[in-house]
């Protein structure tokens, strides 16, 4: 009886198993559909597929060393010399240099190219270091509630009474600096803020008749959290994390810009601003250039998240 049964229960579980691939893959197919039919959500993964692109090839991009002073090794090279673009009329027998040259006779393209590579690996890490702790302690705080909700949430109230950037300036100054200190810094910041997300989803989703199912059938704590409420809670993690990198972005120029991140000379947009500032109205591409970079790579994210918010909302996808 046993052998007979055993291929019987063996199509049952390949059936279930089957079935439930097919609908993973049309919820995924579904949500991809609704992303990719928000103009803003199509707009900003181009410009940050843009910039991506330009992060991962820098070494192929990029014609100069952004580190390296051109002075001495290339002939007639200037300080703070215009852009050169040979196709819009610069003479050929002039170097090119796109966005021009810095005060130490650097290439200011190449230098905004490897920044595009060190402003999307600092977002992407802290925020996605942020979320994981955020959340961790969020979903703890509000399925467990009582006292531990109690003391995580304000704690959480005591980070976020600071300003992040005066926080974050703190952390790096009495930590040392340097770049990986303000990928730390900044992610600490922001942590509160996904901590608040994940506890107000949990407290939503905990309510729910499939939880009290799950309870009900004897599933752990540990179970109910991680495989019914939290897979659950997740959109609002995810919009607000798209827009976190951002914002991301734009602290770490602002840290570089005020010099706590220590190494002045690595290629990031800030610290170029900050070590040009002066020269805004003598060598404006100094300072335009990084600016523009950082302006649409905060546009590229802010629209991305606008996008998954209107795809991802139930009730603003019908």
């Amino acid at each position: 009886m046993n052998r007979s049964l055993s291929p019987a229960l063996d199509d049952q579980l390949g059936l279930e198993t089957e079935v439930k691939a097919r609908r993973s893959s049309s919820l995924w197919r579904d949500t991809l559909a609704n992303v990719l039919h928000q103009r803003s959500a199509v707009v900003g993964l181009l410009i940050l597929g843009m910039f991506i692109f330009v992060g991962v090839f820098a070494d192929q991009i990029a014609p100069f060393d952004p580190t390296e002073s051109l002075l001495g090794t290339e002939p007639g090279v200037t300080a703070r010399a215009a852009p050169c673009i040979h196709i819009l009329g610069c003479p050929a027998d002039t170097p090119q240099h796109i966005f021009g040259t810095d005060s130490n006779f650097r290439d200011v393209f190449s230098r905004v190219v490897f920044g595009t590579r060190t402003s999307l690996v600092i977002g992407f890490a802290a925020i996605g270091f942020a979320i994981f702790v955020g959340s961790t302690i969020g979903a703890v705080a509000g399925y467990a509630a009582g006292w531990t909700d109690n003391v995580f949430m304000r704690f959480m109230d005591v980070i976020l009474a600071f300003p992040s950037l005066l926080l974050a300036i703190v952390i790096v100054t009495a930590a040392g600096p340097s770049l990986a200190n303000a990928l730390v810094a900044i992610a600490i910041v922001a942590i509160p803020v996904y901590a608040r997300v994940a506890r107000a989803s949990v407290l939503s989703a905990k309510e729910n008749d499939y939880v009290t199912a799950s309870r009900a059938l004897g599933e752990s704590t540990f179970g109910v959290l991680t495989r019914r409420i939290m897979p659950n809670s997740i959109t609002p993690l995810v919009v607000t994390g798209t827009l976190g990198i951002g914002g991301a972005v734009l602290e770490i120029a602002a840290l570089a810009f005020v010099g706590v991140i220590g190494d002045i000379q690595r290629p990031e947009w800030g610290s170029m601003i900050g070590l040009e500032r002066n020269q805004l109205f003598v060598a404006p591409w100094m300072i335009l250039a990084p600016g523009i970079a950082i302006t649409l790579t905060v546009l590229a994210f802010n629209l991305l998240g606008d996008g998954l918010r209107d795809a991802l909302d139930p009730r603003l996808n019908r």
